[in-house]
């Protein structure tokens, strides 16, 4: 699972993890990806923490209170060494700065 509200981001992950043999769903939004994620969601999910709506660590909180198993991956091109820290804190398999953000 990938989530990401900007297209080309969301589009240019999913391709290279397509081309690297993944399958992947991606979602604009944390909203519809959490009603589609159960407890036997079968892989990661990789989730921007900067988004509209629910943003990636309220994602990461909710998504590891339906399974606390599941490897999440928070990316951003926003980040600090707080935010890390603080998604570690709560529970995330790695946290990724992607290194091609747009800025706001």
């Amino acid at each position: 699972m990938l989530i990401d509200d900007e297209e080309h981001i969301r589009f240019a992950a999913s391709q290279a993890l397509e081309l690297a043999g993944y399958r992947v769903r991606a979602f604009e939004r944390a909203e519809p990806a959490l009603e589609v994620l159960d407890a036997h969601w079968p892989g990661p999910v990789i989730s921007d923490i900067r988004m509209p709506g629910i943003d990636g660590m309220r994602f990461l909180q909710r998504a590891r209170a339906i399974d606390p198993d599941l490897p999440v991956i928070p990316i951003t091109g926003h980040g600090d060494v707080s935010t890390a820290v603080e998604a570690m804190r709560e529970g995330a398999y790695d946290f990724i700065e992607k290194p091609f953000a747009v800025e706001d």
